[in-house]
């Protein structure tokens, strides 16, 4: 399998053995690794990455992170898959391919505080290549990505063009605030007018506010459920 190459600014990480990227990307992060560190794992089922960031901003405003590598995940995707391969986003990280859930993203980072500066965040890809189970329609909303009319997509063909999007993206958020990955992620958001039910809050999800916390309407009151409450415990 053909080793990653990574855009300016970053550099690749292979995981070893059993280690999960997402976890040894916070131990790296930790440690004082640099900002761009990707921590990838290609398996023949399954693609797993981390990527290290060091935010210069509150960890409130740095969360933004994490649709913005949801939102470059479709951009890689849907530049790379046949046409008619649907790809769709989930507030708390799940990426949906034709429907079926597919993968998640997840983060993790130094601090919960959403008003210090973290000394890094780590955003974690994880993707299903083939099924898990060997039992047709044992999961039904579940799906592969080699499933989805994908098979023509190397795992490593997808990982560069995930971190290449996440960087064009990176610098378009600074130059421009959020207001143009706003407008992009709600374009993908799954369920906006659906009920769901979030932190024992449950109503009608109505999309999210300028900081992508998912606003949830019950009765006449609308609750604000921060991208914070997403923060995995660190490794």
């Amino acid at each position: 399998m053909s080793t990653p190459t990574f855009p300016p600014l970053m550099q690749g990480v292979a995981a070893q053995g059993g280690d999960a990227p997402f976890e040894r990307a916070q131990a790296q992060a930790a440690l004082g690794c640099d900002g761009g560190t990707v921590v990838h794992s290609v398996q023949a089922d399954r693609l797993r990455a981390a990527l290290v960031l060091a935010p210069e901003v509150a960890l409130a405003d740095a969360m933004a992170m994490l649709p913005l590598c949801a939102v470059g995940f479709q951009n890689a995707l849907g530049a790379l898959a046949p046409p008619e391969v649907a790809v769709h986003l989930d507030w708390a990280g799940d990426i949906h391919v034709n429907g079926g859930r597919c993968g998640r993203l997840c983060v993790a980072a130094s601090t919960r505080d959403p008003q210090v500066q973290p000394d890094w965040l780590v955003i974690g890809l994880d993707l299903a290549l083939l099924p898990t189970s060997d039992m047709p329609g044992a999961h039904p909303d579940e799906t592969a990505l080699y499933e989805e009319g994908c098979a023509d997509v190397t795992a490593v063909t997808l990982l560069e063009s995930w971190t290449r999007h996440v960087m064009t993206w990176i610098n378009r958020w600074e130059d421009e605030g959020n207001a143009p990955l706003h407008a992009e992620w709600m374009g993908l958001a799954r369920g906006v007018g659906e009920e769901v039910t979030r932190a024992n809050c449950t109503g009608t999800f109505l999309g999210v506010d300028e900081k992508f916390g998912m606003l949830i309407r019950t009765g006449a009151d609308t609750r604000l459920i921060p991208l914070t409450a997403l923060l995995e415990d660190p490794s």
